[in-house]
């Protein structure tokens, strides 16, 4: 990976103004101790602080013509190709839309955690029939994805909210209404989720459809993703499944809501060639991936 290119960081940007709240917060107090220097110091206006920053600085890096975004350390948390800035660039984000070979484009698609915003920009672009949302906690990110990454502003099908998924996937206004849930939320460590609860899992699944499907994407190569496993299947009543590891370490769990799944394997070859034709995703790798990691080899793929 090549060095992190040095530039203001957009976390700084982000509390720009609320600095410069309090730094008049301060300019204030002086002016009023100046005036009032008779005053015991007890009475003297009291100067805030500025609140830190809870989050690790917004990096960039290029190379090969790919923009990278990081956490202000090495690890990738999402990438742009500069001449297909709506295209999915890392085979592992590729992946969160495995659930085109199970239903149709829902009404609503939504992303906990926006990252680079591929998969949000993916959908808004070529899945005309779908609302879609971004559910992200760091108002940094959200300004680096629209000033580095070509996010769009927000329109009539398109909303980006700044809030915890935590508190999104618990809100009951959300429960019931999501067709594909792309679940993709790392810090700067990048040691596995962030939230990764039973109880964050079951909300996740609350949030979904009758026939909805959710996305998980996991580390490998890490002690989190047995733990996280095990949390989904618990969650999901064990109609979860994992496709193989790609070369960027990264497994991407399916989980499934509603009915039992009988699906021809010829009928997902067929829906897959067509999600390549239009889409340009490799949905008949996804199939492969789904009979290595079930071993399912007969007529259907049951779940």
């Amino acid at each position: 990976m090549t060095k992190l290119i040095k530039r203001a960081s957009a976390e700084a940007r982000a509390f720009r103004n609320r600095n410069a709240d309090g730094a008049g917060k301060r300019e204030v107090a002086r002016n009023k101790k100046k005036s009032s220097h008779d005053d015991d110091l007890h009475d003297a206006p009291q100067i805030e602080t500025p609140r830190k920053p809870r989050f690790a600085p917004v990096t960039f890096s290029e190379e090969g013509g790919v923009r990278y975004l990081h956490f202000g350390t090495e690890w990738v948390q999402g990438a742009m190709r500069l001449r297909k800035p709506d295209h999915i660039e890392l085979e592992y984000a590729q992946q969160m839309m495995a659930w085109l070979l199970f239903i149709e484009t829902p009404r609503r698609i939504v992303q906990l955690g926006l990252g680079a915003a591929a998969l949000t920009k993916f959908a808004h672009r070529f899945l005309k029939r779908a609302k879609v949302e971004a559910v992200e906690v760091n108002p940094a990110v959200v300004i680096a994805a629209r000033a580095m990454f070509e996010l769009p502003p927000d329109d009539a099908r398109l909303t980006v909210h700044e809030t915890d998924a935590w508190d999104f996937v618990n809100d009951r206004a959300n429960h019931g209404t999501i067709g594909a849930l792309q679940i993709d939320i790392y810090d700067a460590t990048a040691r596995g989720p962030v939230l990764d609860s039973v109880g964050f899992y079951r909300a996740a699944r609350a949030c979904l459809t009758d026939a909805g499907v959710a996305t998980v994407n996991l580390f490998g190569d890490h002690p989190s993703f047995v733990r996280n496993m095990k949390r989904l299947n618990e969650a999901f009543d064990g109609r979860v499944v994992a496709l193989p590891e790609v070369h960027d370490g990264n497994r991407i769990a399916i989980a499934f809501s509603g009915p039992a799944l009988d699906v021809p394997f010829t009928a997902l070859q067929t829906r897959a060639k067509l999600i390549e034709a239009e889409l340009g995703l490799p949905a008949r790798k996804w199939i492969k991936g789904l009979q290595e990691s079930t071993g399912q080899t007969g007529a259907s793929f049951v779940i």
